[in-house]
């Protein structure tokens, strides 16, 4: 039974655990660096102790101080959220070995996935299609060549640890291929510890859709279904909604399938989500995210279920208190992601509010958007019966923002949620670059 639990991260998400805890009657333990001690998490926990400085090394990756209050003050659980030490095998391990609860997957099966060649083998093993691509880390610039010239460019190397857009770097002639090899492997371990990359074949004009999971553990697994990312800037989401338009139903209904036997065969336990790549009418595995997601609203709006809370029940050994036919898919969501462009003081903050609409921050007049950390400002969610009705509630959404002090991709996300591409539903991943870089 958990009664106490530690989070294990800052900003949104610690707030949205938070939330999650106090419906379920769970106290809560917040951390926090010397650049977050105003910071609402620290305001709404029921305690709060500060780890260390504002650098991430010295406080929401420490995961010595991170543990250690965990003990001090006699909390049964951590939850990580997302990010940070997320998907931190060896975090996940040492809070079990504490004899704390992990909420989260199990940390063989955070290993297991975390390293992107071994998570395509299990997809392949599954039975799932996968992008051509090279079935381990590459050794050296010669066997980068070879894979490169038996797969087809252009192609796309990934760290083999991480993902996020992280160590990735598009290489479509072999002139380019040795100083992104460089770029990819120093940024991979800067980011990842792991200097590891591998390499796929690239697809120019896919779409990025997502399935959200939630399993037990003891062969209990449900999907939620889908998720739409596919408007990204530099690989980083912008925009996502469920469900995804215009995707065949057939190609809907093989992915969710896919997805629920892959978290079958892995015993998998907890929040997860299963993403992939689709160009016309084909579908291939990209990575599975053993977390949390921070899009996950846009699940929990038209599904209706609480995910957070879901995590802890299932951290405590609970089984799914529902099956698939159990299910029920309900209208459109959407998700807006405001990004400041700027750090420094926002001396202004007039987020949305009204029918359908939720916000999920953890900011307000007068705080400090920190240099240290992640740029988001808000997530605006919203739900609607149906797409155009969605597209309608998030434009008069936006419109009613208003932050002053830092700058803001307010007015982007504007552009793109009114532009005709979007509206049609008829987008790929190029869709930032063909509504916001080239007006510019």
């Amino acid at each position: 039974m958990i009664k106490k639990l530690l989070v294990a991260n800052r900003a949104e998400i610690a707030v949205r655990v938070i939330r999650a805890c106090r419906d379920l009657g769970i106290k809560t333990v917040a951390v926090y660096s010397t650049a977050d001690a105003q910071g609402m998490p620290v305001a709404m926990a029921d305690e709060a102790v500060c780890i260390g400085e504002a650098p991430t090394d010295k406080s929401y990756l420490n995961v010595r101080n991170i543990i250690t209050t965990a003990c001090a003050l006699r909390c049964d659980a951590i939850h990580p959220g997302v990010g940070f030490l997320s998907e931190n095998a060896d975090f996940a391990k040492q809070v079990e070995d504490a004899g704390l609860v992990f909420i989260g997957p199990r940390s063989e099966t955070i290993a297991l996935l975390g390293n992107k060649v071994a998570a395509r083998q299990a997809a392949l093993a599954a039975g799932i299609p996968i992008t051509p691509g090279s079935s381990e880390a590459l050794v050296d610039l010669a066997d980068a060549k070879k894979t490169a010239e038996h797969i087809g460019y252009p192609i796309i190397l990934k760290a083999a640890a991480g993902g996020g857009g992280r160590g990735m770097r598009i290489v479509r002639k072999e002139e380019q291929l040795e100083q992104s090899l460089q770029m990819a492997r120093k940024e991979a371990l800067a980011f990842f510890g792991d200097a590891s990359v591998h390499m796929e074949r690239f697809l120019e004009q896919p779409r990025h859709v997502e399935i959200q999971l939630l399993a037990d553990g003891q062969g209990g697994v449900v999907h939620l279904g889908e998720r739409d990312c596919s408007v990204q800037k530099n690989h980083q989401k912008l925009l996502e909604e469920s469900p995804s338009p215009n995707l065949d139903e057939g190609l809907r209904k093989a992915m969710c399938h896919d997805s629920v036997r892959l978290f079958k065969e892995l015993g998998y336990r907890g929040a997860g989500t299963v993403e992939f790549l689709v160009e016309r009418d084909a579908y291939y595995f990209m990575e599975v995210n053993a977390r949390l997601q921070v899009e996950h609203p846009v699940s929990e709006l038209v599904s209706s279920l609480d995910l957070v809370q879901a995590q802890i029940k299932i951290a405590q050994g609970k089984k799914l208190p529902f099956k698939q036919k159990d299910i029920r898919i309900s209208g459109y969501a959407l998700e807006c992601r405001i990004n400041a462009l700027s750090a420094g003081v926002i001396t202004t903050l007039q987020l949305p509010s009204g029918p359908f609409v939720r916000v999920d921050s953890h900011l307000e007049a007068g705080s400090i958007l920190s240099p240290y950390y992640d740029s988001m400002v808000a997530k605006i969610i919203i739900w609607a019966p149906d797409r155009d009705q969605g597209i309608a509630v998030m434009l008069r959404a936006l419109e009613e923002v208003n932050i002053q002090g830092i700058t803001t991709n307010l007015d982007e996300q504007k552009r793109l949620i009114a532009s005709k591409q979007f509206r049609g539903g008829r987008f790929t991943t190029d869709l930032y670059q063909k509504v916001c870089e080239q007006e510019k």
